[in-house]
């Protein structure tokens, strides 16, 4: 099944309610666990990701299937490894090639018990939860942030607290500064400094949280606007000093003619006419945004070079590899200079005869991807409702707005 997605005639206007952190909402989930907490938390996301992770978190079983949620497969790996019990932890066959021996070999080294089931380095996992006593580890600062994240989350519950230390780059800095963030809201002191982490054993206060929106999710908004001849979204849901690294994007879509104006409760986006001529950025704090921005500015015919990749062969799909394929087919070379690197130098070829987006299982992609339906009668965009990983709603709110989709 694919959708064809077409534009509307009128230029686009409207109020789009971002969805709730998924990012925020797994950490606070975990966090709540940890601290048998029954307080309530608000404006909890609705996606995939989080529906997993609730699901795990109140079951009566002792095997968990977390499909695609590779935060999930993360987080509970290492919430399972000190919960006291023998768990199974599995997922969908890709899940069984995204490698997770940096994780299970930091815990294990921590005195957590955890083996391989099937192929040494990926799930799924034997937990036998125990009492974890060790109280430092090693990291590579380049490893996923998810891991280290994991890691902290657990550590106030920790005999010892826990003391991180990571080697040489870090990469995702501002989701590990996320996740102590959130903590701290929820009483817990921590120290980073240079590349090292410090968490004592400390208990978490129970309290109720209310989840904010997606910086993610607001990224495919605001590549319609870049793309958009003109108009004005209205995005609500949104704090202009966010705890997510994403936010970032204000400043980045300001070079691609993309301008915001914050309220109260969200902000306006609206389109300008100032447009860098080659955009040269490093996403090692946004890495999740290089999809949405190597077809933007393409699209918008800026050269770019982008920088902080490493960890996107790891997701759901390998984005680079997939970015240059499903961008070929529109005509765009795109190519990786380096190790965790991206280009386009304005190099053009015959575009495919029928062209259908591939999704590679991998919600971004088909995100990253819909607008371009501004500059073209139409784009189809294949296995659409991969997007239930962490925007369910984002076909219908795009209908909202005056776009036509069918199903083929």
């Amino acid at each position: 099944m694919h959708y064809t997605i077409s534009k509307p005639e009128k230029n686009i206007e409207g109020k789009i309610i971002i969805p709730s952190s998924k990012s925020i909402s797994n950490r606070v989930q975990i966090i709540n666990a940890l601290s048998y907490s029954f307080e309530p938390i608000k404006n909890l996301s609705t996606c995939d990701d989080s529906k997993v992770m609730q699901d795990v978190l109140f079951s009566n079983t002792n095997v968990f299937d977390v499909g695609h949620a590779g935060t999930s497969m993360r987080f509970l790996t290492a919430y399972l490894s000190k919960i006291l019990g023998e768990w199974t932890l599995t997922g969908s066959d890709r899940m069984k090639e995204r490698p997770i021996s940096v994780l299970v070999d930091a815990l294990n080294s921590l005195g957590a018990q955890i083996s391989y089931l099937e192929k040494e380095g990926y799930p799924p996992l034997k937990i036998l939860g125990s009492n974890i006593t060790g109280k430092e580890v090693e990291l590579a600062g380049n490893t996923s942030s998810q891991y280290i994240s994991a890691l902290l989350l657990i550590a106030p519950t920790l005999e010892n607290g826990l003391r991180i230390k990571l080697q040489g780059k870090i990469v995702s800095r501002s989701y590990i500064e996320m996740t102590l963030n959130i903590m701290e809201e929820f009483g817990i002191q921590s120290e980073f400094k240079d590349n090292e982490i410090y968490v004592a054993k400390q208990p978490y206060k129970v309290m109720p949280y209310t989840v904010e929106g997606d910086w993610s999710g607001a990224s495919y908004w605001y590549a319609f606007m870049a793309l958009a001849p003109e108009g004005k979204l209205y995005l609500d849901g949104l704090r202009k000093n966010s705890f997510q690294g994403d936010s970032r994007l204000v400043e980045v879509f300001e070079k691609l003619g993309v301008k915001t104006n914050f309220s109260k409760k969200g902000m306006y986006i609206e389109q300008t006419n100032a447009i860098c001529k080659k955009l040269v950025f490093d996403f090692i704090e946004m890495p999740d945004l290089a999809q949405t921005f190597a077809v933007v500015t393409a699209l918008k015919n800026v050269p770019f070079h982008f920088k902080g990749l490493e960890t996107l062969k790891i997701k759901e799909t390998n984005r680079i590899s997939a970015l240059i394929n499903e961008m070929g087919k529109l005509g765009y070379v795109l190519y990786e200079p380096q190790e965790g690197e991206l280009a386009w130098d304005g190099e053009m070829k015959a575009e495919s005869e029928e062209i259908i987006i591939e999704t590679y299982h991998d919600h971004r992609m088909a995100m990253a991807f819909a607008p371009i339906a501004m500059l073209r009668p139409e784009i189809k965009i294949a296995d659409p409702m991969v997007v239930n990983k962490s925007y369910p709603n984002f076909w219908d709110q795009l209908k909202e707005i005056g776009f036509n989709i069918e199903e083929n």
